[in-house]
């Protein structure tokens, strides 16, 4: 290690720090196209172990503890207000035995990896493997985000992840107390009271945390101002009162005030749930930092080559043979099963829980306890590494994810719609109509467009449609207000900038105009519905021309003044739809689409043009 960071940093400036490398990750992966993870931890070793810079235990001292505890906390408490009952669905039966049957079997499958593999004693092995059932969501999140999983198996990976984080906790407990009552002189009676009377208290406090908030919130007792710090006020007083009673059992109370806030219909549910997923992006991030600048290399040298042995072990034996039992007679395809099998990243709970029994049971007087940690951290990063940058491409073999190319979903069924929605067919751009009318769809499905008859926002849209399959949306009916309504709501789940909405009608007067922040990107029209439908009554087309080195972007505009262009797509067939001409540049291959007036129609492409 170098010496260039000796000196300590000051507290305010090592957090600040952390926050930066974090968010820095995030942002970098997000450009690059690469896991986050990845490269947090990257960052966070090169801060820590590496250069010296930052030291958390000297930089943070005490704090870093209760820190990570709280930070695990929240980020569990937030995927609890993600597992919505009514999201489940066909994924209902492969999550009750993934807990169910998986947790135990994962359990000992894990104990008999780390027996067999690593070499730990018993002891340890037991209360090692019951930490090892947690899949960790701090790492489940980041991947499910990045690659856009299809929906049955993003859920069964997401509930498995959440449910079975404080289940693991609470099994190296139960496993704790067993190994504590072999060495001490307390009865199994005793451990086995103590235990029950932590689970059975956290699952109270739980249940009636998230009952009196809900209760609250529906009534009107909390201000809409004052929503959010309740929110956390209460959230920190059930993971300190029931980890109190029995330690990591507030784990589980957070958990299951999440999932009773997610199932309770809540009017703010949807601003509580974003502003939940914010925090936990930083969260995330932090502790990831933490976790991976915390890293002793000295820890790691005690470490033989059974440690690699054992890492395989869990990965290609012990993961898939506790999904593929688990999951026998559920139903589910084998490519799902497969894929879930493949998947078992740990995460930051794994080495914080495995780092504080392993000092307990050094205390205890088990020697090779002392090996958890390391073997944790090892583990941690081999499976961050792996399912980091295989999951897309092995989910995408099995067919799995989105589109290659992802498409666009058009809400509004009219004329001028279909036959937008045929060009982008015609192109090979994935598309999707829906109206909740049935009628005004009549004519996509004749021409072989898919089609969904319904609200876009309903629950039933939630839970059939795969939007992982499309990147852009555009709000096209002849309802300004809808559009804008479909436009905001929808917006993050596509991303602000890949949401669009055809002109207001009355958006020029004063008393008409809404908020910049409401609704979506004006489409390249510039028009409203009635006036593109009236040109496409005039006899205006979709029209989609490919570029070249013979017939550039300048070519074509010179010869179509008039024609208004919509968007390009990419030559791996991706859609941007865009407002300026100079958006349209690109290189050779790439096709731009655009309504373009009737003289137009009938001309023939230009050479090496497809129009």
């Amino acid at each position: 290690m170098f010496e260039t960071g000796a000196d300590a940093l000051p507290p305010v400036l090592a957090i600040a720090l952390v926050g930066g490398l974090g968010v820095g990750s995030q942002w970098l992966a997000w450009r690059l196209r690469m896991p986050a993870i990845v490269l947090m931890l990257v960052a966070g070793l090169i801060v820590g172990p590496v250069l010296g810079v930052f030291d958390p235990a000297r930089d943070i001292g005490d704090l870093m503890t209760p820190m990570i505890a709280i930070a695990v906390a929240i980020i569990l408490f937030e995927g609890g207000l993600t597992l919505n009952f009514r999201s489940l669905q066909d994924a209902t039966v492969g999550v009750r035995r993934l807990v169910f049957i998986g947790a135990p079997l994962g359990w000992l499958m894990s104990a008999l990896a780390l027996r067999y593999g690593a070499g730990l004693s018993w002891e340890s092995a037991t209360v090692f493997g019951g930490i090892m059932i947690v899949t960790g969501p701090t790492v489940i999140a980041p991947l499910l985000r990045a690659t856009r999983l299809s929906r049955r198996p993003a859920a069964l990976l997401q509930w498995e992840a959440i449910v079975n984080d404080p289940i693991g906790a609470l099994a190296a407990v139960f496993a704790f107390e067993v190994v504590l009552v072999l060495n001490s002189n307390l009865t199994i009676a005793a451990g086995a009271f103590e235990l029950v009377r932590g689970i059975a208290f956290a699952t109270l406090i739980g249940v009636a945390a998230g009952y009196g908030l809900s209760f609250a919130f529906k009534r009107g007792h909390v201000p809409e101002f004052m929503k959010v710090p309740v929110l956390f006020t209460l959230l920190l007083a059930t993971f300190a009162i029931s980890d109190t009673v029995l330690h990591e059992s507030g784990l589980l109370a957070v958990t299951i005030m999440g999932i009773w806030i997610a199932n309770a219909n809540l009017p703010s549910y949807e601003e509580l749930r974003r502003f939940k997923e914010h925090a936990t992006v930083l969260l995330v991030s932090g502790v990831f930092i933490l976790l991976a600048a915390s890293m002793d290399f000295a820890a790691l040298g005690q470490l033989t080559w059974r440690a690699f042995i054992f890492v395989l072990l869990v990965v290609i034996v012990a993961r898939p043979i506790t999904v593929f039992v688990a999951l026998i007679g559920s139903g589910l395809p084998w490519r799902e099963q497969a894929l879930v099998a493949f998947t078992g990243p740990r995460g930051v709970v794994l080495v914080a829980v495995a780092g504080l029994f392993g000092d307990r049971l050094i205390e205890l007087g088990i020697a090779d306890a002392a090996l958890i940690g390391p073997l944790a951290f090892v583990l941690v990063a081999f499976t961050v590494v792996l399912h980091g940058f295989t999951l897309k491409p092995v989910a995408s073999w099995l067919g799995l994810t989105g589109a290659a190319a992802p498409g666009v979903i058009i809400v509004g069924g009219s004329k001028w719609t279909t036959a937008f929605a045929e060009a982008l067919k015609k192109a090979e751009v994935p598309v999707l109509m829906t109206d909740p009318n049935y009628g005004h769809l009549r004519a996509a499905r004749a021409l072989g467009i898919e089609t969904f008859s319904g609200d876009i926002l309903s629950e039933a849209a939630e839970q059939r449609l795969e939007f992982v399959h499309y990147a852009t949306l555009v709000a096209a009916t002849d309802n300004d207000a809808y559009n804008t309504l479909v436009a905001t709501d929808l917006a993050p789940e596509f991303g602000r900038e890949n949401v669009f909405q055809i002109n207001r009608s009355k958006a020029d007067t004063a008393r008409h105009q809404l908020p910049r922040t409401l609704g979506g990107r004006p489409m390249g029209l510039n028009a409203t519905f009635n006036e593109i439908q009236q040109l496409v009554s005039e006899g205006w087309t979709f029209r989609v021309t490919r570029l070249s080195d013979e017939f550039t972007f300048e070519d074509w505009r010179a010869e179509r003044p008039d024609a208004r262009l919509i968007g390009r797509i990419s030559r791996g067939g991706e859609i941007k739809l865009i407002r300026k001409d100079e958006d349209a540049q690109g290189a050779p291959d790439v096709r731009i689409i655009a309504l373009r007036p009737p003289e137009d129609a009938g001309e023939q492409p230009p050479p090496d043009a497809k129009g």
